[in-house]
């Protein structure tokens, strides 16, 4: 880790993600910590578990908490991962409240404003999606609308997805955050093992590439992660957890086509990420209906 200089003022802080599924929590979190540690899919909910980001910035860093989205849990499954969520937030400094301009849910958005209501900590509103709004008399209200809400530092019109206005959203982050000392050595981005993203790039590709019920029902876990002695190869062996039988037959395809193009798309993203040559091999297990069982819950990792 670098020496920082006694004389400057160091500011760092734990700052948690939260907003509604699909507002682009971790698209936004991949670029500002410049490489991807989230999952991301057009699917709402593909975020799952807290996953942890780091940024660094001269005379700052900002650990990032990215939460699954809060919405009204229906079941036991949704209910844990909206309880993940909502355990991050009280974990944070910070509060980040990502919000999707370009779709307005005033009922996604209250329910929002009521879960992180009371927990008195400070709040940056990220406006995200600009690029998409074409009326800027619109955005320009939900600005107002939002600089309203009790604690807020500030609100910033963002894109996560071409960068539009990321930096200046980060500075208001540092501006909102205590003095203190890096919790991370200046190479880290995160702290999640090779192993966990690997099986989340799986189950991301699930998500991207089968629809309906699929992705939902779907859970991986790895069962072998073994780099070689020169650190050139990579093994792994993952399963893809399912309820139903007619889902295994939609994840492995004709021929075994779609289990072919899935371990495909996500070997080539882990090889980015190791570095490495990577073997994948892909197994697919029916466990019915785990998303009620609290064990097998428990056991992938929610």
């Amino acid at each position: 880790m670098t020496a920082q200089d006694p004389n400057r003022v160091f500011k760092s802080g734990f700052v948690t993600i939260a907003g509604a599924p699909n507002a682009g929590k971790s698209t936004l979190l991949n670029r500002i910590v410049g490489q991807k540690v989230s999952i991301i899919s057009s699917k709402p909910q593909t975020t799952r578990t807290r996953i942890l980001g780091v940024c660094h910035r001269p005379g700052a860093q900002v650990v990032f908490y990215d939460t699954p989205g809060i919405f009204a849990a229906g079941d036991r499954f949704n209910a844990k991962i909206v309880g993940t969520a909502l355990s991050a937030v009280a974990e944070a400094d910070l509060l980040l409240a990502v919000v999707d301009a370009a779709r307005p849910d005033p009922a996604a958005e209250e329910l929002l404003a009521e879960k992180i209501a009371g927990r008195r900590l400070p709040v940056v509103i990220a406006l995200n999606k600009v690029d998409l709004i074409a009326e800027k008399g619109a955005l320009l209200a939900m600005i107002e609308r939002w600089s309203d809400r009790r604690g807020c530092q500030a609100v910033v019109p963002v894109s996560a997805l071409d960068g539009t206005q990321v930096e200046e959203l980060v500075a208001a982050l540092i501006a909102a955050l205590p003095e203190g000392p890096p919790y991370f050595p200046e190479e880290a981005l995160t702290d999640a093992t090779e192993r966990f993203i690997a099986a989340e790039l799986i189950r991301e590709k699930i998500f991207r590439l089968t629809g309906e019920e699929v992705p939902y029902a779907s859970a991986v876990t790895v069962e072998a992660f073994k780099v070689s002695a020169d650190g050139r190869k990579v093994s792994i062996a993952a399963t893809i957890h399912l309820e139903r039988d007619s889902q295994k037959g939609i994840v492995i395809g004709k021929g075994g086509a779609m289990l072919k193009r899935i371990g495909s798309e996500a070997r080539r993203e882990i090889e980015q990420m190791t570095g490495a040559s990577v073997f994948l091999k892909l197994f697919v297990r029916v466990q019915k209906n785990w998303r009620k069982d609290a064990k097998a819950i428990e056991r992938f990792g929610y």
